[in-house]
């Protein structure tokens, strides 16, 4: 779900904590090493998203915060914040070329460059810590 979080919305936020869970605290947050993602330049959306990017003609970028039960994915356009909120159940996680990763929810997707690092170490993280906090399907019984 793509929702519009530039302004402080009581439902939207509850909309967001339901869907990924409430934000870590300061303490779990350093224990963590962070959980907010370098800045994220998008290489290819779904339709969705691109009709939003390419409404203005800044560079497009993203970031990536982990939460408890999902992700929530960033991003701007015209002055305005969107988010695509991912829980982990919905997460597909693709290392396709060299240095593209794409996450897919459903019919939305992001493709973005990895050319640092920092980036790597994140979806490493990321990785991990949806490996641990997927609930266990059917096929693993």
């Amino acid at each position: 779900m793509i929702l519009n979080v530039s302004y402080n919305n009581k439902s939207i936020s509850q909309k967001i904590d339901n869907e990924v869970g409430k934000p870590f605290t300061l303490k779990e947050r350093w224990n963590l090493g962070g959980i907010g993602s370098p800045k994220l330049i998008i290489t290819e959306a779904s339709i969705e998203i691109r009709n939003l990017l390419i409404l203005d003609n800044n560079m497009d970028t993203c970031n990536i915060e982990i939460r408890p039960k999902g992700i929530i994915v960033r991003f701007r356009s015209l002055l305005e914040t969107f988010a695509l909120i991912v829980p982990y159940y919905k997460l597909t996680l693709y290392k396709g070329e060299s240095s593209v990763y794409s996450l897919y929810r459903d019919q939305y997707f992001i493709k973005v460059e990895s050319d640092t690092k920092a980036v790597q170490k994140f979806f490493k993280k990321l990785l991990a810590f949806k490996a641990d906090n997927t609930p266990t399907s059917l096929e693993d019984l």
